[in-house]
């Protein structure tokens, strides 16, 4: 199963990072302790996961930076998180203070917790002081406000990938935001996501630890909070405690993450509508989103589209009760080749025989449900399309959902590791084999990336359905190359809820 690595394609594998929990990339066993930049030694946390790579490689041609927004988030906003190559150590996030820029939906919903102006016109930077100091509060006050984190990611092609930790308060945030027609929904996720889900999860925790059980969950229930609507609550103080997220309601954490993703799905959609005369082209673009949230032995996942989670875990089998690494699939994959997703559909729209035409939705779209693409969602935006590229008979919007598949697994020791990718390594690769391909790997090259060797082998593996030695396919130009495999992300996770007895299933 395992094969010899290939040369690495060089300026093609746009975003490769690792990280060690214990900061020590020369050494691979995990120790109980890691000392902070001051020499303070801390005791680690009981996280249940060792390390991780990611990587991604480019199909697609796309520009850098998109100019959304006047250029906001490619200028402003994704500087401080794009870090293609390894990790770096950043403050708590700040770039929540410039969301007020974005949409008059996002101005309404934040003013009135803040008890600022309840109006976009009126609302000035200063309303968002006490936003921003819920969303980053002091040391360790908050899950995801930790003062200081990790942070890595970048960007190939239309894709956009991201990871973020806490060592000392022990979570672990991945992303991967699969983008098409364009790399505006990407960048904006990119941009804005991590913030939006700290916001919704400090909103919920000043809940449980206020024990305010009558009043605070109208919020999160309410639409028009998504919606950037009105809310009679007034915050009167935004400080937090440092209440872990182990101590929080499941469930409302996973609420959490569905309510950040509307909000960020209808800032989005709003400036689509600003700009959509200028660049009728955005109407169209959109993104498939894979979120996976690790803190203690709690696994969320988020999956919208048909990105996908798999997991590696042992069972034991036959009556010697062997024990056997088994891929197991975590999410959903919402495309019109899934006959749930299809039926589905098909039921939203009784009315329309050409919901789905050529096995696409509206025969435009594989993806069931997406980031973005406002055509088919809103007519408003489907009309700013011109010719065969306007969507015909749109009888019955929104055709395309924004509803995620939500999922939690509690880790065991028996959970080996974790792979996340974009739908083009599924391209090449089923579940079993990625699986066989990781565990090889790791087995022979403990402290190596095997993110990156997964796309080496999916290098190999197009290279060779093409015709092409690897050196012709790398050297097609981007866009051209897309008629052979599409952009590629993936991230590897190890778990280890207790050290192991093998390094190699502890560090990579």
């Amino acid at each position: 199963m395992h094969q010899e690595r290939s040369p690495d394609p060089d300026g093609e594998i746009k975003v490769s990072f690792g990280y060690y929990c214990n900061e020590k990339k020369s050494a691979c066993d995990i120790s109980d302790e890691y000392e902070t930049p001051t020499g303070i030694k801390l005791r680690r946390t009981n996280s249940s996961f060792s390390c991780f790579s990611g990587a991604a490689l480019s199909a697609n041609a796309t520009l850098a930076n998109t100019n959304i927004c006047n250029g906001l988030i490619g200028a402003e906003i994704l500087p401080t998180w794009d870090s293609p190559t390894s990790f770096r150590k950043i403050p708590s996030s700040s770039s929540i203070s410039k969301l007020d820029l974005l949409s008059s939906s996002l101005h309404s919903s934040l003013s009135n917790l803040s008890c600022s102006p309840s109006t976009p016109s009126e609302a000035t930077e200063s309303d968002f002081l006490s936003l921003k100091s819920m969303s980053a509060p002091s040391r360790s006050e908050g899950f995801l406000n930790a003062m200081e984190v990790q942070v890595a990611g970048g960007a190939a092609g239309e894709d956009r990938v991201q990871a973020v930790c806490s060592e000392e308060n022990g979570w672990l945030f991945c992303a991967i935001y699969d983008g098409f027609n364009g790399r505006d929904a990407a960048d904006f996720l990119a941009g804005t996501l991590y913030d939006t889900i700290g916001v919704y999860l400090n909103l919920l925790e000043w809940e449980c630890e206020s024990n305010q059980t009558s009043v605070f969950p109208d919020l999160l229930e309410d639409d028009k909070f998504a919606k950037g609507g009105k809310s009679s609550l007034k915050v009167a103080s935004t400080e937090l405690s440092g209440k872990r997220l182990s101590s929080l309601p499941r469930q409302r954490v996973l609420d959490c993450l569905q309510r950040a993703l509307s909000q960020a799905e209808n800032d989005f959609l709003y400036m689509v509508e600003q700009e959509m005369e200028e660049r009728p082209d955005i109407v169209s673009v959109g993104s498939c989103v894979l979120v996976v949230l690790l803190h203690g032995k709690d696994l969320y996942i988020l999956n919208l589209g048909d990105s996908r989670a798999v997991m590696a875990t042992y069972v034991e089998v036959g009556i010697t009760k062997n024990k056997v690494l088994q891929a197991i699939q975590l999410t959903d994959s919402h495309t019109v080749d899934n006959e749930v997703e299809k039926t589905q559909l098909l039921n939203n729209h009784p009315d329309d025989p050409l919901a789905i035409v050529g096995g696409k939705v509206k025969g435009k779209l594989k993806v069931t449900r997406a980031f973005g693409v406002g055509y088919l969602k809103k007519q408003i935006l489907n009309e700013a399309l011109m010719g065969i590229l306007r969507v015909r008979n749109l009888k019955s919007p929104p055709y395309v959902s924004t509803e995620p598949s939500l999922c939690i697994h509690e880790v065991s020791n028996a959970d080996h590791f974790i792979i996340l990718g974009s739908d083009g390594l599924f391209d090449f690769f089923t579940n079993d084999e990625i699986v066989k391909l990781v565990h090889s790997y790791i087995l022979c090259y403990p402290c190596g990336d095997p993110a990156k060797f997964l796309l080496e082998q999916l290098v190999l593996r197009a290279a060779d359905c093409a015709g092409f030695s690897t050196e012709e396919l790398m050297s097609i130009p981007a866009g051209r190359r897309r008629k052979y495999h599409d952009d590629v992300t993936v991230i590897v996770i190890m778990l280890g809820t207790n050290k192991r007895t093998s390094k190699a299933s502890t560090c990579l």
